[in-house]
């Protein structure tokens, strides 16, 4: 299965490229996915799956940049009693030039659903759903980071091509 949102950031492509490049070196990205899978999987215990698994790995690759972009491979893991519920997902973090004063933030990535047809089945119903707002949520605090304020950003989320300004 694939998942991905974008944002289009309110900075220079230059800011925001140095800003995610400290990012990256700090532990902030590790933190932040930790941070996002937890709200993920807090909208599943509420919906009654107990037990759920922690994240416990997030593994990158150094940045890759060229004059007009920024990419991050990054790999979530979960661990834990419930870890067979939840696919290993690799995905990549990309920062573009998105003309002088705006860049575009984007996380793309893919999933197998575990469990055979159940998994599939409970995917359909609940998984890609918290995957797409695990996504969504990792995405808003990096772009807050980088922006400096929080709803620093317009977002083009689920894919929609009209923007709205995030408060």
């Amino acid at each position: 299965m694939f998942v991905g949102d974008e944002v289009q950031l309110a900075v220079s492509f230059a800011i925001a490229r140095e800003r995610l490049v400290k990012l990256a070196g700090s532990g902030f990205l590790l933190s932040t996915s930790e941070d996002a899978y937890d709200l993920g999987t807090a909208g599943l215990a509420r919906v009654g799956i107990p037990g759920l698994s922690k994240l416990v790995r997030v593994q990158a690759r150094d940045l890759a940049s060229t004059d007009g972009s920024v990419g991050l491979a990054i790999r979530w893991e979960a661990t834990g009693p419930g870890d067979g519920l939840f696919p290993v997902m690799d995905a990549d973090i990309t920062l573009v030039r998105a003309g002088q004063r705006a860049c575009m933030l984007t996380m793309s990535g893919v999933y197998r659903p575990p469990l055979g047809t159940l998994g599939q089945a409970l995917d359909r119903a609940i998984l890609h759903r918290v995957a797409a707002a695990t996504i969504r949520d990792f995405l808003a605090q990096v772009a807050a980071k980088i922006t400096g304020r929080p709803g620093g950003y317009v977002a083009f989320q689920g894919g929609s091509s009209s923007p709205e300004l995030n408060a």
